[in-house]
This record gives structure tokens, C-alpha cells and sequence, in this order.
């Protein structure tokens, strides 16, 4: 018995056989849905990124109290590491990929 929204599709590649087979019509709504969700959850995640401040103060004045009594020492080695990471983040396409603050 064939129902509104039955397809036929072939089992074969010569196609001499087909085989009915329900398609449900509502998949393509809920990944619809899905997708509509996620794109509510990133603009909601946007929306709190661009609420931070884009200097954190707090954290420069200590950073420059440190250097004012020379207690603020950077390692070469650790600098670079992180500028390979970066660069193969973005190679792959991945900016960020990993905390840059590790």
C-alpha cells in the first residue's frame, strides 16, 4: 500500500529492481530545527563576546607592576611554541583550536 510521501528508490545500479521505501517527510524540518538552534546558540554566544570588555585591565595593570619591579620574565621558548601552534591552527583552519593561554 503506498502512502502520500512513499518514494521509490532503486536497489540495484541497473535499476530493474525498486523497492519502496518511506521517506519521512518531516526529517528535512528537524534538521531544519537543528540547524536554526545552533545558529541561535552561536549568536547567543556572539552577543556575550562582544558584552566583554576587549582589554582586560585588571590584567594589564598586574602585568605592568610586574614589569615596573621586574618580576615579569618571558620565556623564548614558550613564545614560540605558541606562535607554531597558532600558525598550524590557522594552516588547518582551525584558529584557536587550543587555549592560547596554556
Amino acid at each position: 500500500m503506498r502512502l502520500p510521501g512513499d518514494s521509490v528508490v532503486p536497489t540495484k545500479i541497473s535499476s530493474m529492481e525498486t523497492k519502496p521505501v518511506r521517506v519521512a517527510p518531516g526529517a528535512s524540518v528537524h534538521k531544519r530545527l537543528d540547524q536554526a538552534a545552533a545558529a541561535r546558540g552561536l549568536a547567543s554566544i556572539e552577543q556575550a563576546l562582544h558584552a566583554l570588555p576587549a582589554i582586560d585591565e585588571q590584567r594589564v595593570a598586574a602585568v605592568k607592576q610586574r614589569l615596573e619591579r621586574g618580576e615579569y620574565k618571558v620565556d623564548p621558548q614558550r613564545v614560540a611554541d605558541r606562535m607554531l601552534h597558532l600558525e598550524n591552527d590557522l594552516a588547518r583552519g582551525n584558529p584557536l583550536n587550543r587555549n592560547p593561554l596554556k
